[in-house]
């Protein structure tokens, strides 16, 4: 069974974020492409981070309350990885993200 803490984050681009500010929610592009927005546990960032944002910037680490999203969050399994990644399927509302860290 797969286990589920409430703080979960998200890497994106300050400039992905500051729309994000303009709109009221986040959005990132993999929402309309794939149907959720990606998300991580804390011991899966730094990896994150080095597969998928290396030589990207400036960036942005958002802390995200998962109690507090109002869309639908779940842990899906990447095979490729071999392990299980939090996925939210929506927009992420303001509310939910607890803190901003610049990277």
């Amino acid at each position: 069974m797969l286990t589920m803490s409430n703080i979960i984050y998200h890497i994106t681009t300050k400039a992905e974020w500051d729309v994000a500010n303009q709109h009221g929610f986040y959005e990132a592009a993999s929402l309309p492409a794939e149907g959720f927005i990606h998300c991580s546990d804390a011991h899966q960032v730094a990896g994150v981070l080095k597969r998928y944002f290396t030589g990207k910037g400036p960036l942005v680490k958002l802390t995200i309350d998962s109690n507090k999203l109002h869309s639908r969050m779940q842990y899906d399994y990447s095979p490729s990885m071999n392990e299980a990644f939090p996925h939210i399927y929506g927009r992420i509302n303001m509310e939910s993200v607890l803190e901003v860290e610049e990277l």
